[in-house]
């Protein structure tokens, strides 16, 4: 790219940082000491105010640029990740938000230990949220190496990195000084920031085709190579049995993992009741059901104009879509319109990466202080020690990620956040459901659920081609693979469910019929919630 992309892209993305950081540090005036103000926000955001919030947390890299870059490259297959991401939120809204509001204060392991034995609970889940975050971490990581391969040239891999360890350490600031108060007004600024430059995107694309958008797909499929297939399903999931299987296995994991997010669940407790907590998802369904479909557009209006070659030439796993068709809608890389449209897109891709990873972070150092470090301490730890746990926690975590995003940067994004969302559905989402369903689950049930959908889900991703047995695994040149599939939700999802059965049905524990009465009253009214 050309001197001036580079500077212009640097200074928008320099004044969203110094925006960022300006709130941040306004928030941190403010008394962070209390575990319901770091974690929660004070419980003082709106529905419409956590609509917003939740639509910015949702709509991370994987969404801006990992989507478009699968439809521009695999057409009708790319559209799963849209329609997956989207419909998920039907399950959040009918069996999880107002449900998880009354039941809990801070973390997933505040529903499921409401009713258990808490240290054992805690444990498991605090280890699988933490598991899930990092996971999710890592493709926003991955998101902004590719974003930089761009700016600088794919020669400057040092370059890359330090972008990467540049957005960690921004991300461990945010969480450290601004909590979730801080967090929730970033993810609210790059809200706004992603759906005004996805419209004006959209606009431009159906313009260039004068509002015709069967000619669109239509010139997709032509300079695609693959003709009328690439309108049809089958040239990333169909060529046999075993893509077949993985799409079934994608579908399933984007369908249930969103209901067992870590950083989604922990957006409920940012409002006073659980009706908020409902009008809450309605308004995010509303922004980010808008948005993925302006990401089809997108997708093929990437291949229409830049071509999946080019995409393809610029990045194996096509994270640049979007930023090469703003530079193409703009007038090409020697124009000013171009210019200015490209700087102004990896502005807001930066954008929606720090502001993600913030609550990522956030959502897992939390796990790790109100979970992890308070039932592994033998006295009951204050609200102070904790707060300061999940600030060091951050650093720790934050580490781990760019790490990982180093090691994973050939990857899409979307496909990335595709395992997280495997993960979360085998380990997060069945213990979540039996405890606010089924009356005779148990402690021994619980643990189970997690391990069992855990466990299997992360060693059958080792296991599988993503890591080794193929050109474009994380590890090339050796091979480990035995699991054939590259999503592992269509056997972990099940066997996290079998788990929780199992540990359950032979468990000696007697349910306590109290607590499980207490928690569903509480659950369906609210009485008694935080």
């Amino acid at each position: 790219m050309t001197g001036n992309h580079q500077t212009l892209a640097l200074l928008l993305f320099s004044s969203f940082v110094a925006v960022t950081l300006g709130i941040t540090t306004w928030v941190s005036r403010h008394r962070q000491g209390s575990a319901e103000e770091f974690y929660a926000g004070g419980r003082l955001f709106s529905p419409m105010e956590n609509g917003f919030a939740i639509a910015g947390d949702y709509m991370s890299a994987a969404s801006f640029l990992g989507i478009s870059g699968l439809i521009a490259l695999y057409g009708y297959d790319g559209l799963l990740y849209s329609v997956g991401f989207l419909v998920a939120w039907l399950v959040v809204l009918f069996l999880v938000a107002e449900l998880v509001r009354n039941c809990g204060r801070f973390t997933l392991a505040d529903v499921v230990a409401a009713r258990m034995r808490e240290r054992p609970v805690r444990i498991a889940a605090g280890t699988s949220s933490v598991t899930v975050s990092v996971l999710y971490l890592v493709a926003q990581m991955v998101g902004a190496g590719s974003l930089v391969a761009l700016l600088i040239g794919r020669t400057s891999e040092a370059a890359q990195a330090w972008t990467v360890i540049g957005v960690g350490a921004l991300m461990v600031i945010y969480v450290s000084l601004g909590g979730m108060r801080a967090t929730t007004w970033i993810q609210i600024v790059k809200a706004v920031l992603l759906l005004s430059g996805t419209i004006a995107l959209t606009v431009l694309v159906l313009a260039r085709f004068h509002g015709d958008f069967d000619r669109l797909l239509l010139t997709a499929a032509e300079r695609s190579g693959h003709g009328a297939s690439f309108l049809a399903p089958g040239l990333k999931y169909g060529g046999d049995w075993t893509a077949r299987f993985d799409f079934i296995s994608l579908g399933l994991a984007l369908l249930l993992g969103t209901a067992g997010l870590p950083h989604i669940l922990s957006r409920f407790y940012t409002v006073p009741t659980a009706r908020a907590a409902r009008r809450s998802v309605v308004w995010s369904i509303g922004l980010i059901g808008g948005f993925y479909l302006m990401t089809i557009v997108l997708g093929f209006g990437a291949a229409a104009i830049v071509g999946p070659d080019a995409v393809r030439g610029s990045n194996a796993a096509g994270n640049t879509a979007v930023p090469l068709l703003a530079l193409d809608l703009g007038g090409g890389a020697d124009s000013a319109g171009g210019t200015v449209l490209f700087a102004v897109v990896a502005a807001v891709a930066f954008a929606t990466i720090l502001a993600v990873v913030a609550s990522v972070t956030l959502a897992s150092s939390a796990s790790v202080a109100h979970d992890l470090y308070a039932s592994l301490r033998r006295r009951r730890a204050g609200p102070r020690s904790e707060v300061a746990v999940a600030r060091a926690a951050a650093v720790g975590i934050g580490v781990v990620a760019i790490a990982l995003g180093l090691l994973a940067r050939d990857l899409n994004v979307a496909f990335l956040v595709g395992l997280a969302f495997a993960v979360a559905a085998s380990a997060n989402l069945p213990v979540l459901l039996y405890s606010l369903f089924w009356r005779g689950f148990t402690t021994r049930g619980a643990v189970w659920a997690v391990y069992g959908g855990l466990i299997p889900a992360v060693v059958l991703v080792l296991l599988s081609p993503v890591v080794s047995g193929s050109p474009e695994s994380l590890f090339p040149g050796v091979d480990f693979q035995y699991f054939p599939l590259q999503n592992p939700g269509l056997v972990s999802i099940p066997l996290g469910f079998v788990a929780g059965w199992l540990g359950t049905v032979t468990s000696a524990e007697v349910p306590d019929e109290a607590k499980h009465a207490e928690t569903e009253v509480r659950s369906l009214t609210g009485a008694g919630a935080v």
